[in-house]
């Protein structure tokens, strides 16, 4: 089998000029879901590389729209290549017989798969018209602002050039995917309140769930016992429809793209619990500890200003948990939104553990401003890993910004959408069966979901709250039960940061004469699982495994495959 080569147009003239009126690049994310998913690609600064990069398939993040950029794509298609953009383009409407429809800012889109409509922040459709010359398909429809909204395009569209195509979704994908994870803006006010009274947001503290994309209305569930909560990991899901097309485009033309599994082999699913220790009990921290021991999962400990006594730290370190951060904002508490007092405050924290490295974060009450300034802090103190995006309330819990995947977030235009190097871990929900909030009959659609997607079931429980509130504590020995059943394994965020950020240093560089897979970096992540999807009408197609909807063969690239597997 033949890998394909993978480019993505970023063009650099293009987003200069888009940032240089205060215009976000955030389809440069796009490269962050490859990373995630371990595919192999490579950036194009322009479409005249093309001509000597020569790609077998281009992702278009960002493509001047011009004609002398649209003719350099158009050759390219014509040539065999295949170009696929998420809601740019709009320079070839026209030549392909189409009209560019107005912006839509919220709708939902359905694309055939079994996952029902995705709610979308950001499309521009294409209406074909009946003088169209070139070969097309259309696929799934988009809707505005609701499930039952008026059609106003397809999801999809493909359209036939000489050797190649034009594939064209709707949905600014990538675009969509960060304003779900980091919102629809930066955090300067207070956010709408949910109309029950669940989620009375504005409280006048500034947070991380003052900006998110979901509906109130449209995107919560509820459980049977009622407990309401956000129950679709959208940005999750619209990964998995970006890469699952890539791969049949890729199948479709006889080649193959191996990307990597989320977990080792071995792993399932992983779930999380951390700690956040607020009021700083030393009998709340010994109580949670003999509930950890009966449960038999280490945690995540998040310290906070005055925190518990010397001996009480050294007991969470020889039972295996970490050690991490609580950044305390809240000017209630005489907490400050600065780097120097988060510097201060981290400082205090290491002279108290005794801790040199602190991996991860999370603030106190997921205090939030801007966008990305905590980002940078974090960067320049050493913190690898975040925790804050997560619920504030007993009625925004579960897929509050759509995702329950590890990732890197992206900067705002100011700092030329970079990728900040903190990896974020949003949380689910936070002290289930609490007498004020939601109870514990969320955690198995919470760990579904997120074994679904193949992401990070994350819960936090409060130290104060397992020894004050029994009900409390049976929630977690619940949700520790019920993750079991279902073959999760507990890490630490230290451990996910660790692990996620090893396997990124897997590099898949092809096949070799004797078809052995081919890969550099294996030593940091020995236990990594590959999947190589079979092109369409393989053999082996039969007995495979079913990966983004396309069959896959399963490698682990242990100790065992190493004599199949060569090192670079």
């Amino acid at each position: 089998m033949r890998m394909a080569q993978v480019g993505v147009l970023l063009d650099r003239e293009a987003a200069e000029k888009r940032r240089r009126y205060g215009i976000n690049v955030f389809e440069a994310f796009v490269g962050e879901v490859l990373a995630h998913a371990g595919i192999p690609f490579e950036w194009i600064d322009s479409a005249e590389e093309l001509a000597r990069r020569k790609p077998d398939l281009l992702l278009a993040a960002c493509a001047e729209e011009d004609q002398a950029s649209a003719e350099r794509l158009w050759t390219y298609a014509e040539q065999g290549g295949t170009v696929i953009s998420y809601g740019g383009l709009n320079v070839l409407a026209a030549k392909l017989g189409c009209l560019r429809q107005p912006d839509i800012p919220v709708g939902y889109a359905d694309s055939g798969a079994d996952s029902g409509p995705l709610r979308f922040l950001g499309a521009t459709p294409w209406e074909r018209l009946e003088t169209n010359a070139y070969p097309a398909a259309e696929f799934g429809a988009i809707r505005r602002e609701r499930p039952t909204g008026d059609r106003a395009g397809a999801a999809l569209q493909r359209f036939v050039i000489g050797k190649g195509s034009v594939e064209r979704w709707s949905v600014d994908i990538p675009q969509t995917i960060v304003r779900f994870q980091q919102g629809i803006g930066p955090v300067l006010d207070d956010g709408i309140p949910a109309k029950d009274g669940t989620g009375a947001v504005d409280e006048g503290i500034l947070k991380a769930d003052d900006r998110i994309g979901m509906d109130w209305e449209l995107d919560r569930s509820r459980t049977e016992t009622g407990a309401p909560y956000f129950a679709f990991p959208y940005a999750d899901l619209w990964k998995e429809r970006l890469i699952g097309h890539l791969l049949a485009c890729v199948t479709a033309k006889g080649m193959t793209l191996p990307f990597l599994g989320c977990w080792p082999e071995g792993v399932n699913a992983v779930a999380t619990v951390s700690h956040d220790s607020d009021l700083n009990i030393d009998e709340s921290a010994e109580s949670t500890l003999a509930v950890l021991k009966e449960c038999g999962i280490n945690t995540s400990w998040c310290m906070i200003e005055p925190g518990f006594s010397p001996s009480i730290y050294e007991l969470v370190k020889k039972a295996g948990h970490e050690l991490a951060f609580h950044y305390n904002a809240l000017d209630a508490q005489g907490g400050k939104w600065s780097e120097a007092e988060f510097a201060r405050q981290l400082e205090w924290m290491k002279k108290a553990t005794g801790k040199t490295r602190v991996a991860s974060n999370k603030n106190h009450y997921t205090r939030f401003e801007g966008w990305g300034e905590q980002f940078e802090w974090c960067e320049r103190h050493g913190i690898q890993a975040d925790q804050t995006r997560g619920p504030s309330k007993k009625g925004n819990i579960g897929f509050l910004f759509g995702t329950c995947h590890p990732y890197f977030p992206i900067a705002w235009f100011d700092e030329d959408n970079r990728m900040y190097d903190v990896l974020e871990i949003s949380f689910l929900t936070q002290d289930l069966d609490h007498h004020s909030l939601a109870d514990s009959s969320v955690i198995v659609p919470f760990l579904e979901g997120v074994a679904r997607v193949g992401g990070v079931a994350h819960f936090l429980f409060h130290q104060v709250h397992i020894h004050q509130q029994p009900p409390v504590a049976n929630a977690l020995r619940k949700l520790v039960a019920e993750a079991g059943k279902r073959g999760f394994e507990f890490w630490t965020s230290e451990q996910i940061n660790d692990w996620e950020r090893a396997r990124r240093k897997v590099r898949i560089k092809g096949f070799g004469s004797n078809g052995e897979l081919v890969a550099e970096g294996i030593e940091s992540a020995a236990n990594a699982v590959v999947y190589i999807p079979l092109p369409e009408g393989a053999e082996e197609a039969a007995a495979a495994e079913m990966r983004y909807g396309v069959p896959c063969i399963r490698k682990a690239l242990g100790r065992a495959s190493q004599q199949a597997v060569k090192e670079g």
